[in-house]
């Protein structure tokens, strides 16, 4: 079953403008959208837990972050990103601390949002937003454990399929990780990263 990666936001336009870029990041998830704070919760709760929820912080008559803190006890295994336009970082610290994973500002390019969005899967924590440019405001963390068993495997030549069966992991889990790992360590390529893994 693919991936179900939820997109929520009262805007249209701005919710299919997300949902394109994320179609084009994970070709092979379900993206399902909401417009509101209800829809969202009742469409998370209609299935398999999602993997990702991307949602704003403001919605007609809901401002806060109640909504994020009720998604995150409701799963806490999926990836809960804000995206919103008030771009300060009380606000950020404040979604941070009701469970989101990241928080982006809706200023911020959309190469930057892809970047910050493949970042939280695999187990960072972001706060992206426009004054601090790409560079500082997806600055690479050090390696999780789990971006360190990838790169293990990826050394000694596995596929992501083995990757996957090896770490117990969905394919599409694999690709999130190999996908920060490359941008973790500055590389383009496999080859590139078997090469750092092994200290050349």
């Amino acid at each position: 079953m693919a991936d179900r990666i939820i997109i929520a936001d009262d805007h249209p336009l701005f919710r299919e403008g997300v949902a394109r870029n994320v179609k084009r990041l994970i070709p092979d998830a379900t993206i399902e959208q909401a417009a509101t704070v209800d829809e969202v919760e009742a469409l998370a709760q209609s299935g398999a837990a999602p993997r990702v929820i991307v949602l704003d912080l403001c919605f007609p008559g809901v401002y806060g972050t109640a909504h994020v803190t009720r998604l995150r006890q409701a799963f806490p295994s999926s990836v809960i990103v804000v995206v919103s336009m008030l771009e300060r970082h009380s606000i950020a610290r404040q979604a941070i601390a009701a469970g989101a994973n990241a928080f982006i500002g809706k200023g911020v390019p959309a190469r930057q949002f892809c970047d910050t969005l493949m970042a939280a899967c695999a187990g960072q924590v972001l706060v992206c937003l426009p004054s601090q440019g790409a560079r500082q405001g997806t600055a690479p963390l050090p390696l999780t454990p789990r971006q360190q068993d990838v790169l293990r495997l990826i050394t000694a030549g596995k596929s992501n399929k083995e990757i996957a069966r090896e770490l117990g992991i969905s394919p599409f889990t694999v690709r999130i990780h190999v996908s920060a790992l490359f941008k973790a360590l500055g590389v383009a390529s496999r080859t590139e990263a078997a090469l750092r893994g092994l200290g050349l």
